[in-house]
């Protein structure tokens, strides 16, 4: 293996999927949330930048193909696990994170059987899609969180009353509470619309795969 900027940015994603959810071990909440983003954010900006300088500068490698959709994977897997660990466990967030871990083990799974045929499973425009859609998705629902606990931070010692009053529009809003709130909701709508298109992208791009697989999964005659 050679040590080219494009493979140790790859290894780097890789490092900081982990990276993410450790973020929640040692701090608190929202600044949890804004590393575990931050993190995420320059995780997924080496995804593109990485492909594009093996490209450009002609690093392509076969340990770099390995390792990028792993790295990938590791993100969007372990992210979701997060989100969903920290979530109230609404279905409308559970069932697309569910989807999506699911494809994501049964590909890996395909791949590790096919072994050299694993060459016709390659990544489609339409994955590639996926995945874009997939962090996108999880960014917003990061944003939505700390949204929301910067609301918690600044409503400390309010009663319902103060809170449903400020909210409602009827009590002065000194705090910025408001614009927390509709940011959050609006985070939460669109992160929560884009993570059903992913899962969409998801089971179509699984199908795919377990389509172009199927000759090989058939008994010999």
């Amino acid at each position: 293996m050679k040590w080219t900027l494009p493979n140790i940015l790859t290894v780097l994603r890789l490092l900081a999927a982990p990276g993410v959810a450790v973020m929640f071990l040692y701090f608190t909440r929202p600044w949890a949330d804004w590393f575990a983003l931050v993190l995420f954010l320059g995780a997924a900006i080496t995804d593109w930048f990485d492909g594009y300088l093996a490209r450009s500068w002609q690093q392509e490698s076969r340990f770099g193909a390995m390792l990028d959709p792993i790295a990938d994977k590791a993100m969007v897997v372990i992210a979701l696990l997060v989100i969903v660990g920290y979530s109230s466990m609404s279905p409308w967030l559970v069932l697309p994170a569910t989807f999506i871990v699911f494809r994501e083990v049964f590909v890996s799974g395909l791949r590790e059987f096919l072994g050299a045929d694993a060459k016709l499973l390659q990544v489609t425009k339409l994955a590639k899609w996926k995945t874009t859609a997939q962090m996108v998705a999880i960014a917003v629902l990061f944003s939505r969180d700390i949204f929301l606990h910067h609301m918690i931070d600044r409503s400390i010692g309010m009663d319902d009353a103060t809170l449903s009053g400020i909210l409602d529009g009827s009590i002065a809003d000194e705090v910025g509470l408001l614009w927390l709130a509709q940011a959050r909701d609006a985070a939460g709508y669109v992160g929560l619309a884009l993570l059903w298109v992913a899962a969409a992208l998801t089971l179509i791009t699984g199908w795919d795969y377990f389509r172009k697989a199927l000759p090989f999964l058939k008994e010999p005659a």
